[in-house]
């Protein structure tokens, strides 16, 4: 399984539903990373946000254990910054093994209803 994988994924668009009016807003669905290092090496990534409108952030450190996978949600990204929410965004992530990136939305609009689209990310 070493052999799959790239060092460098790109999410060329992601965005994450959050209503902007009321007291307290609330979310209405989340984007997730899902990342797989089948390596026997643990995978210290490196993640950049880029917006269209302001320089990038970053980076986020993300720890994926060797032969381990891991579920990131996008909204909890903090460090450096918070992650903008209702705006539009890219990710690049970059990892000093070959790992293998899904990227992953939820939409919790419709109540009862469970909205799940999954996609690559694409390797560079």
């Amino acid at each position: 399984m070493a052999d799959v994988g790239a060092l460098v994924w790109v999410v060329p668009g992601g965005h994450i539903p959050f209503p902007g009016h009321g007291p307290e807003p609330q979310f209405t669905g989340f984007d997730q990373l899902c990342v797989l290092n089948g390596t026997d090496h643990a995978a210290e990534l490196e993640l950049d946000v880029y917006y269209e409108d302001v320089d990038p952030v970053g980076p986020y450190r993300i720890l994926v254990g060797a032969r381990r996978i891991r579920h990131v949600r996008v909204n909890d990204l903090i460090d450096p910054e918070a992650i903008r929410l209702d705006r539009p965004y890219g990710l690049v992530l970059r990892s000093p093994v070959p790992v293998v990136v899904q990227f992953l939305r939820q939409d919790t609009r419709l109540p009862g209803v469970l909205a799940l689209t999954g996609t690559m990310a694409y390797p560079v």
